[in-house]
């Protein structure tokens, strides 16, 4: 009879995932925990944090935190090493996204996309490195086939996750000698909040109509953390989520072009106001996270 404690290498580890509250990050947590691990779910949103983690099977730790902040993260490894041990799984998952026109994008809001996204994700590997270096574990970066060509009305986003995609490829090199793997997860179109206004931005509109058909398709949550666990499992270097995307890499220097010739037809058609029908955060999460920032920001500049 099979012995799943031997022969699954997941099975009593610990995984970390930010952005846990909700959609794939939620998703991924109940996944994990289902196969074994004991979740710690890092996020913003203490109350969603505990609802998502209401529906684990197994072990759990709810940290509210913010990626942006070093320090918090860096308690939050702490905590994590107390009451569950240390990693052997980290996914920097922690994503918001922000639409609309560059030059009527708020700049604080631009910045925040960046911080969140990119210097998030190398906060989370900076608190989280000493355990994987113990562990021999294993670091995924959630980016996004943003990565492959950048779209208008989404520089913000597009800027971040390619940028966090050339930060998990430098770090692979840097921390291979130590026994630590680094995966980067590619993810198309998932239903999550961030992407449920869409049809308001009229060239998303546009470069998702002029995709295959295949390409357009909208996929679940659970269903993409399916693909990232079994990528997890094999500490696979590339995950994509839909497996198909992997033939999109030989290919990727023609997107930019692709793309831009779309975009450059949808922007000569459509107004300024209708450009700017939707400008700012998308999705719940996003918009808890903005609220949150602003919060703070208030109460660091009244006077004590």
């Amino acid at each position: 009879m099979r012995n799943d404690a031997v022969h699954d290498p997941l099975r009593g580890r610990v995984a970390v995932v930010t952005g846990a509250a909700r959609g794939i990050g939620s998703a991924l947590a109940r996944q994990l925990s289902g196969a074994g691990m004991h979740v710690a779910l890092l996020g913003r949103e203490a109350q969603s944090l505990h609802q998502a983690a209401s529906a684990l099977p197994g072990p759990s730790l709810c940290v509210e935190a913010d990626v942006t902040d070093q320090d918090a993260l860096d308690r939050a490894a702490e905590r994590v090493t107390r009451e569950l041990g240390e990693a052997s799984v980290v996914v920097a998952n922690a994503g918001v996204a922000a639409g609309g026109p560059f030059r009527q994008t708020d700049a604080d809001l631009w910045r925040r996309v960046i911080d969140v996204n990119l210097i998030g994700a190398a906060n989370t590997a900076r608190a989280f490195l000493p355990h994987l270096t113990r562990t021999r574990g294993y670091f995924l970066q959630i980016a996004s086939t943003a990565a492959f060509g950048s779209a208008p009305m989404m520089s913000a986003y597009c800027a971040s996750k390619a940028g966090a995609e050339s930060f998990a490829r430098a770090l692979r090199g840097e921390v291979e000698p130590d026994g630590v793997a680094v995966g980067i997860a590619y993810v198309h179109w998932t239903g999550t909040d961030m992407i449920s206004g869409l049809d308001d931005h009229p060239v998303l509109r546009a470069l998702r109509a002029h995709q295959p058909w295949f390409a357009r398709r909208v996929h679940s949550p659970d269903q993409v953390a399916g693909w990232l666990t079994a990528g997890v499992h094999r500490r696979a270097l590339h995950i994509y989520a839909p497996p198909w995307l992997r033939w999109c890499q030989p290919l990727r220097p023609l997107f930019p072009a692709l793309v831009t010739r779309v975009a450059r037809r949808e922007l000569r058609r459509s107004t300024a106001e209708e450009l700017a029908v939707d400008v700012g955060v998308m999705g719940a999460g996003g918009r808890a996270d903005w609220d949150a920032y602003n919060s703070d920001a208030r109460r660091s500049r009244r006077p004590r």
